[in-house]
């Protein structure tokens, strides 16, 4: 019997961790617990089986080294960061400007509210990577608005939850963070894999929302023409001025990007993003400041942006120049804008591409510091990420100087934000500890090995290993978190998926979007949660209209929720199907020449170092096909 238990103790060890977890124990010290009661036991009969297990008392003093290497772990150090960045754009008030802007534009639409809340969930995604910030604010700004307005508490409940997850699978998310460190693979990489399956799941949510308008007008009515702001003298909205300002100001993005060395990907996009959004920036900030009453000094400005660029590019300053290339852009373009209103009385800057464009810059300069500096190589994720966090204090700070309303940016609030991001931190410290304690003794009785014959011994080869993973981690997400699964699972997962053949990125990412169910699970979703704590329980009265509004029953967050854990389990079938939507990211690697390097080697010259049927004074050639030989 002690022979039997020896040599099965990896999937008794399994079986016993997950009963702790079925008991209600939290998931860190039941890790941790569980590794320390079973190396106690493989010890003991480590002589019965001694192929099995590789534990000795002594091995137990590895175990200081692995809990401080998991402290002084640099990636995990963007966690914080970035949590903190997210709490404080929540608090700040930035993210209420964005929804409440974007509600305005997309609301006369048929599902126009539904729409705003995806692509500013897409955005905050983008920005913080933090899940509770994005579906408490969009909970607490849009939910109230949708149900005065009309829409299905069902459909509501779902948009918000789901596009509050989009933060777990657009960079920077914390998940792809933990993933490519349990990986092993490089988190830049990861994200940029990620970046394209991210956009493509945001556009499902948005075509299940036209579907469902479509099906049923009345789930998702238009906003009232009276409840739309931002109007013009003449009393039109002025959208198609602010379509004009977007399609210049991508144009002029893609030409100063097309100058550069950026090959076509994530970075590309986001820094042409980027420069896109410093000319409309420019155009409205000049179009505020001097508009059409002062373009005489607009006009002056533009000749002397005109001349510095003469004078930079004659001397060779090549990226400055280029850079006050896209500064030109958006000086010519606020004066033709101030040409033609004071001429013709036709305002080609409307009220609400300037508004439009001064609430997108915030989000948008935080992406660029933080994913545009990662992708171009200038930071590392951790290093990004304490620019976002700095960049978002001094964001909030500016924008309170410029509301000169003190509830912007307070010392409450940072004290408030900071407790946030050190329960995060910690939460997922102690569990990453716990899984090292676990995984010292899973790994010294074989459990990997076990893991690995188990997975990689499935018929059907990496098409079986794929879909019995994915039936597994959707599965185990009804009962465990992001955190758990990532810290848990996926470190038996990948050495499999690695010896298969797979490429980790693309195996990171698909399970990124898996995992990503987790959280709009019922009844266990943490985002159904963050949704309940916001939602009315009780009937209220509508503080613009003065109805009488029914509340948000719990029934019906759950029910709005599941088409969306379809669309989810859609986007896996996706990523595994198309993985060139992830594996792009290699094309950003450098390429490297075999041939050219055993060139360059054969021409290395050392004087003195002669050698015979060598050149005299020079190295004999090296042969990269055959093994070392040692005379």
């Amino acid at each position: 019997m002690a022979a039997f238990i020896a040599q099965n103790l990896a999937p008794i060890m399994f079986g016993a961790l997950v009963i702790f977890l079925l008991l209600g124990y939290p998931v860190a010290f039941a890790l941790a617990a569980n590794g320390l009661l079973f190396f106690f036991i493989a010890v003991e009969l480590a002589p019965f089986a001694p192929a099995n297990i590789n534990l000795s008392w002594p091995l137990l003093q590895a175990l200081p080294d692995r809990i401080y290497g998991t402290m002084s772990n640099e990636v995990l150090l963007a966690i914080p960061f970035f949590t903190f960045m997210g709490y404080i754009l929540e608090r700040s008030g930035m993210a209420e400007d964005l929804l409440d802007t974007i509600g305005q534009l997309f609301g006369p639409l048929r599902g126009g509210l539904a729409y705003a809340v995806i692509f500013v969930g897409a955005l905050l995604a983008a920005t913080t990577g933090v899940v509770a910030a994005s579906v408490i604010s969009m909970g607490l700004i849009s939910l109230p608005i949708m149900l005065r307005y009309g829409y299905d508490r069902r459909l509501a409940s779902g948009v918000i939850a789901a596009s509050g997850t989009l933060a777990q699978i657009i960079p920077p998310s914390l998940v792809l963070i933990v993933m490519a460190d349990q990986l092993g693979r490089s988190v830049g990489d990861m994200y940029e894999g990620a970046f394209l399956p991210g956009i493509i799941l945001a556009g499902l949510y948005a075509g299940y929302v036209l579907l469902a308008s479509l099906i049923d007008p009345k789930a998702a009515p238009g906003l009232p023409l009276e409840a739309v702001g931002f109007r013009e003298p003449n009393g039109s909205r002025g959208v198609w001025q602010l379509g004009v300002l977007v399609l210049f100001s991508g144009l002029v993005g893609y030409y100063v990007l097309s100058q550069t060395n950026t090959k076509a990907g994530a970075d590309f996009v986001i820094l042409t993003i980027c420069v896109g959004t410093v000319v409309a920036l420019i155009c409205a900030l000049m179009n505020k400041v001097l508009g059409a009453k002062r373009i005489a000094i607009s006009a002056v400005l533009t000749v002397l942006l005109v001349g510095g660029y003469v004078v930079l590019n004659n001397q060779g300053h090549e990226n400055l120049a280029l850079t006050l290339e896209m500064v030109i852009a958006g000086a010519v373009y606020a004066l033709v804008v101030g040409i033609v209103e004071r001429f013709t009385g036709l305002r080609l800057m409307s009220n609400m591409a300037q508004q439009t464009t001064f609430v997108m810059v915030p989000p948008l300069l935080l992406i660029f510091l933080v994913l545009g500096t990662i992708f171009i190589g200038l930071a590392t994720p951790t290093e990004g990420g304490a620019m976002g966090a700095l960049g978002s204090v001094i964001l909030a700070a500016v924008k309170r100087r410029l509301d000169n309303n003190p509830n912007r940016f307070n010392f409450t609030i940072v004290r408030q934000a900071t407790e946030a991001t050190a329960k995060l931190s910690a939460f997922v410290l102690f569990i990453l500890i716990g899984a090292r304690v676990f995984s010292l003794t899973f790994y010294g009785v074989n459990g990997h090995v076990w893991v690995e014959h188990l997975l990689t011994s499935l018929p059907g080869g990496q098409v079986g290993f794929l879909i019995v993973v994915n039936i597994l981690v959707f599965l185990l997400a009804f009962f465990l978190d992001f955190f758990e699964l990532a810290f848990i699972v996926i470190p038996l997962l990948g050495p499999a998926a690695e010896k298969l053949g797979i490429d980790l990125i693309w195996f990171g990412v698909m399970m990124g979007v898996n995992m990503q169910t987790s959280f709009m699970h019922p009844p266990f979703g943490f985002a159904l949660f963050f949704l309940r704590s916001v939602a009315p329980k009780v009937p209220y009265t509508d503080r613009l209209t003065g109805k009488r509004m029914e509340p948000v029953t719990t029934g019906q967050i759950y029910w709005g929720a599941i088409p969306f854990v379809v669309i989810q389990l859609i986007m896996v079938a996706i990523v595994v199907i198309f993985p060139g939507i992830v594996t792009h990211y290699k094309s950003a690697g450098p390429v490297v020449d075999p041939a050219a390097v055993q060139q360059k080697l054969d021409q290395l010259l050392v004087p003195g170092l002669g050698a015979p049927g060598s050149e005299p004074g020079g190295l004999p050639g090296l042969n990269f096909d055959e093994p070392p030989k040692i005379q």
